[in-house]
């Protein structure tokens, strides 16, 4: 089946932000005692909404649940600053997503992020208004590894899941890719998304 719509996952893949992210609830868990181990994070957390690694950590260390509010809150403040500080444009992805449109392509992020840090990393990338929807983990009931929002991305673009080339780096997104029926194309990380790398996977996908 001919492709017809490219999906980004966002941190990690579109923005160099999962460090910004660990950083953000690391500093917002250690006002209270708390932290994520590194070793953790890679294997375990990295991917997941900030409120779903709330919950684990009350599950795996006992943390206050009545706690969970105010360190989102101040994870999210944390988050931004770095957002604002950081994001910035990058030649290569400005690249790919401007070839992917010319070629016809429709556009797609899926974050497990909330929408406001979503839209500060696009519109600091400088490519948000190529994108013909962006969602986040508000828009869906079940975040990444369900595959809800990838699911949801199809409907709003009118395309089958079948129709799409899914571009993933952590596990829980890539388990999202695969569940959904779209076609995985698997990164390692933000510096190895190029436009080369998705052309590969739409020319053996389609």
């Amino acid at each position: 089946m001919k492709i017809k719509a490219v999906l980004f996952d966002l941190d990690g893949v579109l923005v160099d932000a999962t460090e910004w992210h660990y950083e953000a609830l690391n500093r917002a868990l250690g006002l209270f005692g708390y932290n994520i181990a590194r070793y953790e994070h890679l294997t375990t957390y990295n991917g997941l909404p900030t409120r779903k690694k709330l919950e684990m950590l009350s599950v795996e260390k006992g943390f206050p649940r009545g706690l969970h509010s105010l360190v989102n809150k101040i994870k999210q403040k944390y988050t931004r600053e770095e957002i604002l500080r950081s994001c910035t444009p990058v030649f290569e992805k400005e690249f790919m997503v401007h070839q992917l449109k010319r070629e016809g392509y429709k556009l797609a992020v899926c974050s497990n992020s909330i929408r406001e840090s979503v839209e500060l990393m696009l519109r600091g990338s400088g490519i948000f208004e190529l994108f013909d929807c962006v969602l986040s983990n508000e828009d869906v009931a079940q975040a990444k590894p369900d595959p809800e929002i990838y699911l949801a991305a199809c409907r709003k673009l009118g395309v089958q899941p079948q129709e799409t080339v899914i571009v993933e780096d952590a596990p829980h997104g890539i388990e999202a890719a695969r569940r959904s029926g779209g076609v995985l194309c698997q990164v390692t990380g933000f510096n190895e998304v190029d436009y080369a790398r998705v052309k590969r996977s739409l020319d053996s996908a389609g």
